[in-house]
């Protein structure tokens, strides 16, 4: 039995968000996003998968990397750790997307920020991996650019790409650097769309969040017809929060939970969140965009701690800025800020919500040294839920 549930599971994860060595964790119930519990999450409707995919044109992929057990030896193992890669869209290079960022706390790095704020444009993938392999995921997505764009730092311009990380260390052998340039590339040429594999997997893998098992997590809203219909995706990879600050679709459920041993783990972490959306908007618009995200960080409980790194990157496929234009001027279509009010709560609404699908969707990992991160149980979550709303 156990072993056709695991087939099944195995079934429905992309094929590339799992390495040789990797295995989804067995003990834990049946793993479900966080609106089948009947969360109240927002008012708008999602995309088609729920996923920041449903904007056209972008496309994820994750490497994920699981082997070795017992006592870390340092540079060797055990390994809980990946790489997810999110690219805007087809030839970003050649026609780049406007971009905007914004930090809510600095503890941590997401590289490339300085030219995206400078430039109001993204021309590369967007990488989120661990700590330490920062440097090597960098050379993975500059490698990948090199193959393709053979011109670049010679007869084209240099990049610097946007590589953000989180801290994987209580559970992985950070000092290792194990994701190599190959894992980058496989999962950049491994990206697309359509549904995305979330909780443990690619760099959500050693990830911890709100004192449970964290990771990958994302989610997508579709504003009116009558605001334009467009589309707003949401990545996060999150690994910060105290198990006392949990908010679910507005209802306690970190107090309610109840503390032990644990659930102070990843209370100074940090959270990475890309968001994406079709419409039409410039890199000031964009920036707007992202610290609407934090909002959405907030209805979850987080009050951005003193040693969490919160980086949020926005980007728009709704307007191409070319490579080298050869006129002085191009079509780039403005978008009205008072028509900007749907786009916002639609980021809001679609954080939220990418985060606690993180939290729903992640398996318990029993990393080095034993360190273990439970997966949060969505049984007691459902009771919490239940006795919350009993008059």
């Amino acid at each position: 039995m156990i072993r056709f549930l695991l087939f099944l599971a195995l079934l429905w994860v992309p094929a590339s968000a799992w390495s040789e060595a990797a295995s989804p964790t067995a003990g834990d119930e049946s793993r479900v996003r966080a609106r089948s519990l009947g969360l109240a999450l927002g008012a708008y409707p999602t995309g088609t998968v729920n996923a920041i995919t449903d904007v056209p044109g972008v496309t994820v992929g994750h490497r994920t990397l699981i082997s070795g057990d017992g006592k870390l030896v340092p540079g060797k193992g055990p390994v809980r750790t990946g790489v997810t890669v999110v690219i805007p869209r087809d030839d970003v290079w050649r026609k780049k997307v406007p971009a905007g960022s914004f930090v809510l706390n600095g503890t941590g790095e997401m590289t490339g920020l300085a030219w995206v704020e400078e430039s109001g444009f993204l021309e590369y993938p967007i990488a989120l991996t661990n700590t330490l392999n920062l440097p090597r995921v960098a050379n993975g997505v500059m490698s990948w650019m090199i193959a393709r764009y053979p011109g670049i730092g010679i007869r084209d311009d240099t990049l610097t790409p946007v590589i953000a990380e989180c801290d994987d260390s209580r559970l992985n052998d950070v000092q290792g650097r194990h994701v190599s340039e190959t894992d980058v590339i496989k999962a950049l040429d491994g990206a697309s769309g359509g549904p995305v594999a979330e909780g443990t997997v690619g760099a959500g893998t050693g990830m911890v969040s709100y004192g449970f098992k964290g990771g990958i997590g994302t989610s997508s809203r579709v504003v009116p017809s009558a605001a334009g219909g467009y589309t707003v995706g949401v990545l996060v990879n999150t690994n910060s929060g105290r198990r006392d600050e949990l908010m679910m679709g507005g209802v306690p459920v970190g107090k309610l939970y109840g503390n032990d041993k644990a659930a102070s783990i990843g209370a100074e972490g940090s959270i990475i969140v890309v968001v994406a959306t079709d419409a039409p908007l410039d890199a000031r618009q964009l920036k707007r965009l992202a610290k609407r995200a934090a909002l959405g960080l907030a209805r979850t409980g987080s009050t951005a701690r003193h040693g969490s790194g919160d980086f949020i990157l926005a980007f728009s496929t709704g307007n191409v800025i070319p490579h080298y234009p050869k006129e002085r001027t191009f079509p780039f279509t403005a978008f009205a800020d008072t028509h900007l009010n749907p786009l916002f709560a639609a980021t809001v609404e679609a954080t939220q919500e990418a985060i606690l699908n993180a939290l729903t969707m992640a398996t318990t990992v029993v990393g080095r040294d034993g360190h273990k991160a439970e997966a949060i149980d969505l049984t007691r979550v459902r009771e919490i839920l239940k006795t919350f709303r009993s008059p």
